[in-house]
């Protein structure tokens, strides 16, 4: 039997509360298949962490994470801790330390999933984002000069190197391939006239080698109001970290809400662990009243089960997700139900014991 070494950052807010339904779902799985299990260590890093000790995570952190199969991280960010703390000394730390320069988010509008948008089909809202997550303009590269005084000034840098365009580039190509499915590079070359159009540039040049692929560009703010006017020009989709960043919100927003909005953070050769999450946040104001929506951290459980080679279980996943929602019976109340957070996450796993 194989057994996946997992680290459990369940982190601020909501994220200890879904992420233990997301954990009752990924022993369930393999419970039910017997042939792997996970084996789950927890860290108590966070920013509850950050105020005891001035720092988001043990000094030594990176070393301990190194030796997981993957991570699985609920949420970080707290009143009282600056946001670019939380995100830069833990999140941040591990994407960039741990090579995880694939951001994977599915924007898929399930069955019985509310969608903002009128006239839409559900299929019409299935893409795939691949977005870098590595550098650009999250490099953290810039200077901030003569602070405090009247002639202040900060410069933010934006990272775009060869090797971190190509691969992440390379990367969609193939997936778009693979999924058989066309490819659009989404940036902003007219007005960032070094970055984007070296990126687009990239993305001619590795096009080159997948004559099969079909692909379009588009402008960021263009892709913005396609989005939401005509989603299904959209399959998989490849863009920097930061407009990976806004964009997979908005996708969020006409897939479903944040309740149901997940993410992997990949390191494709398995050098290091790979790290999966919820993306909706800590939502410290209904911390620990059990409101908060689980769905998102299953759904990155099923992320994770695909990432290890179990795509049927994956599916399976996904698959009861889609049901919880059509039926409507057992949901939180972000999706008009009144389950509890827990409530929730058994009835997922109730229904996933029939899948067998």
């Amino acid at each position: 039997m194989e057994t996946y070494k997992i680290a459990v950052i369940a982190g601020d807010g909501i994220g200890p509360e879904v992420l233990a339904e997301g954990i009752k779902v990924l022993k369930t799985a393999s419970e039910l298949d017997g042939s792997f299990s996970f084996d789950f260590t927890y860290f108590p890093w966070g920013c509850e962490y950050y105020l005891k000790n001035g720092r988001m995570m043990a000094e030594d952190g990176l070393e301990q994470l190194k030796e997981f199969d993957a991570i699985y991280l609920g949420a970080v960010g707290y009143p009282g801790v600056p946001d670019h703390i939380s995100l830069w000394d833990l999140l941040l730390v591990i994407r960039k330390n741990f090579d995880q320069y694939v951001n994977l988010r599915p924007v898929t509008l399930l069955k019985g999933a509310p969608c903002p948008l009128k006239d839409i089909n559900r299929e019409d809202v299935d893409m795939i984002f691949v977005r870098e997550n590595s550098e650009g303009e999250y490099a953290g590269s810039g200077s901030w000069l003569f602070k405090g005084k009247p002639n202040e000034v900060v410069i933010q840098d934006g990272v775009f190197s060869r090797v971190g365009c190509e691969r992440i580039i390379r990367y969609a190509y193939n997936l778009a391939r693979e999924k058989k499915k066309s490819l659009t590079s989404i940036s902003k070359g007219n007005a960032l006239n070094y970055s984007m159009v070296f990126w687009d540039q990239i993305f001619k040049e590795v096009g080159e080698e997948y004559p099969d692929v079909e692909t379009h560009s588009y402008l960021v703010d263009a892709a913005s109001m396609f989005m939401v006017k005509d989603p299904k020009r959209f399959e998989i989709v490849v863009t920097s970290n930061l407009f990976g960043d806004i964009l997979t919100d908005l996708g969020a927003a006409i897939a479903g809400g944040m309740g149901l909005a997940a993410g992997a953070n990949l390191n494709p050769e398995r050098k290091f662990p790979s790290m999966f999450e919820p993306i909706h946040g800590s939502a410290p104001d209904i911390a620990g009243q059990g409101k908060a929506n689980p769905l998102a951290s299953i759904w990155a459980a099923s992320q994770m089960l695909d990432f290890f080679g179990h795509e049927d279980w994956g599916k399976k996943v996904l698959d009861v997700i889609e049901e919880v929602l059509v039926e409507k019976q057992v949901l939180t109340p972000d999706l008009g139900g009144n389950a509890t957070t827990g409530q929730a996450g058994d009835h997922v796993v109730e229904k996933l014991r029939r899948k067998k």
